[in-house]
């Protein structure tokens, strides 16, 4: 007889969390290898405990059972799970050094002006701004303490509250939209090498993957904050211009008007001067041709007539 702890199957649905059903349906798909027969009883061991957590912890990352089962073999003929797992940990982790923050209703209200606003706070419940505190209905969770200072800044400013939510729920589509393109395009560049075939990436080329992950992560955000920094600057001083020359536009006039322009020549201009400022020339040129004919004009027409009523 073994020294080693010994389980019904009742127990070990106890130590474990899982099911008696739960356990015999793992049996069944070959996840959880079959109990010893002593006697008349089955016995499970350790092993089948240490099996059925493992189980679990890859469940709640997102994996499924064929998956499951997949990693488990591989863990039995030697590969090992700890690259899988590592490269896991990795891709779950934190993408934000941002830590999450706690406030009270209170505190909620006055940075909103004091005024209790139920609809939108409902409304940032559901955009995830704000989670629930479990059994404390006069706290909230912050995930992101900088989104939440945006908001009160911005509604600071006079931007209403629906407006700012309405603007949050069109950027978070558009930059999912710009997570999505930078997983494809690294997956396809850098970490397809990894995922061929039909199995599972060795524990070296997990291990490799992992690595690669945490010196990629980065990237994204630093692209997305470069490109956005030029964006806005470039759109900043057009908006700018805009609205100066529109203010000395006399009433009634057009404020603006859309003109098409090669490409060649766009790019033949950005090159001149640069991108952000091939607005600025048109405009520039265009006045510079607008003053040349009116000096055109004066000099092609002659010295005025004279008044023979005024001679002497």
């Amino acid at each position: 007889m073994s020294d080693a702890p010994a389980y019904r199957i009742e127990d070990l649905a106890h130590l474990s969390g899982a099911t008696v059903r739960t356990i015999r349906a793992y049996q069944d798909r070959g996840l959880l290898p079959r109990p010893e027969r002593r006697g008349r009883a089955n016995i499970y061991t350790d092993s089948h405990l240490a099996r059925l957590r493992q189980i679990s912890d890859l469940l709640d990352r997102g994996y499924g059972l064929s998956s499951i089962k997949e990693l488990l073999e591989a863990y039995d003929s030697g590969r090992g799970l700890g690259g899988i797992l590592g490269l896991v940990a990795e891709v779950d982790g934190p993408w934000t050094d941002e830590e999450a923050g706690r406030i009270s209703r209170a505190e909620l209200d006055a940075r909103f002006g004091g005024i209790p606003d139920e609809a939108a706070v409902t409304e940032a419940v559901e955009l995830g701004v704000l989670e629930p505190v479990p059994g404390d209905e006069d706290s909230f969770l912050v995930p992101s303490p900088q989104e939440l200072a945006v908001a009160v800044e911005l509604h600071a400013a006079g931007v209403p509250l629906s407006a700012i939510s309405g603007h949050l729920r069109e950027l978070r589509g558009q930059v999912e939209h710009i997570a999505s393109r930078f997983l494809e395009f690294t997956t396809e560049h850098v970490f397809a090498r990894y995922l061929r075939g039909a199995h599972q990436p060795s524990e070296a080329d997990a291990a490799e993957a992992a690595s690669l992950v945490r010196r990629l992560r980065p990237l994204a955000q630093q692209t997305v904050d470069a490109e956005l920094a030029r964006a806005m600057r470039l759109l900043a001083v057009r908006q700018l211009r805009q609205h100066l020359a529109s203010a000395e536009q006399p009433e009634g006039r057009s404020e603006s008007r859309s003109v098409a322009v090669p490409e060649e020549t766009m790019r033949a201009v950005a090159g001149l001067v640069g991108e952000e400022r091939v607005a600025e020339f048109f405009v520039l040129a265009a006045e510079r041709e607008v003053q040349a004919r009116k000096l055109d004009a004066l000099t092609s027409s002659g010295p005025p007539p004279v008044n023979l009523d005024e001679r002497g």
